[in-house]
């Protein structure tokens, strides 16, 4: 059996009440701006005009995603392999939804809103800072934020070392890629790509 609709949701579910439901708010206030202050990761998830959704990690320096006000996020785009998924599902749908987490915090913030790609040079030259600045930032124009309840990394232990996996067990994405691909390129060493992408970070 499947569900299709709301109705059987809501009959197995029910309906959010209290905190749940109130929580969600239509910009800024002073706690999620001290949660994106202190956020060096968020999933960044998009979809395109046929409907193909996409989620992309972004990382950088705690509070590298700026806010401009009480509803207006900047978000550089750091260098890339230059697929631009992303950003062209922005320039296609103009929707955005934005999670961040701040390690060691088993809550997160969830963000969601509309986006533009943009140019500008107020906005580049924040982040001038950068080994390699951006060419372009995403500029997003906030509809939904709040706060997700900690359940979910609790149950992951996320912060903890109970999952953790040790790199020299795991492939290198040097033989991930060329198993995936049934492609013999040279194999790269965990050590020589980490030293590669450092340059680029």
């Amino acid at each position: 059996m499947t569900i299709s609709n709301e109705e059987a949701l809501r009959e197995l579910y029910g309906w959010p009440k209290g905190r749940a439901k109130a929580k969600v708010l239509e910009q800024l206030e002073k706690h999620s701006k001290n949660f994106l202050l202190h956020s060096p990761f968020f999933v960044m998830s998009t979809y395109d005009q046929k409907g193909r959704s996409d989620a992309s990690p972004r990382g950088g320096q705690p509070g590298f995603v700026k806010f401009l006000d009480d509803q207006t996020l900047l978000i550089p785009d750091a260098k890339g392999n230059n697929r631009v998924d992303s950003l062209v599902n922005i320039v296609e749908t103009g929707n955005i939804a934005c999670l961040f987490l701040i390690p060691g915090i088993d809550e997160s913030l969830r963000i969601n809103g509309t986006a533009i790609i943009a140019t500008n040079k107020e906005y580049l030259d924040l982040f001038l800072e950068e080994q390699h600045p951006p060419k372009t930032c995403i500029v997003v124009s906030i509809k939904e934020v709040f706060l997700h309840c900690a359940k979910a990394l609790m149950r992951s232990e996320l912060w903890k070392n109970t999952y953790r996996q040790e790199r020299p067990g795991f492939p290198t994405m040097g033989t991930m890629l060329n198993e995936q691909l049934k492609a013999d390129a040279p194999l790269e060493s965990q050590e020589d790509m980490v030293k590669r992408y450092r340059k680029d970070l």
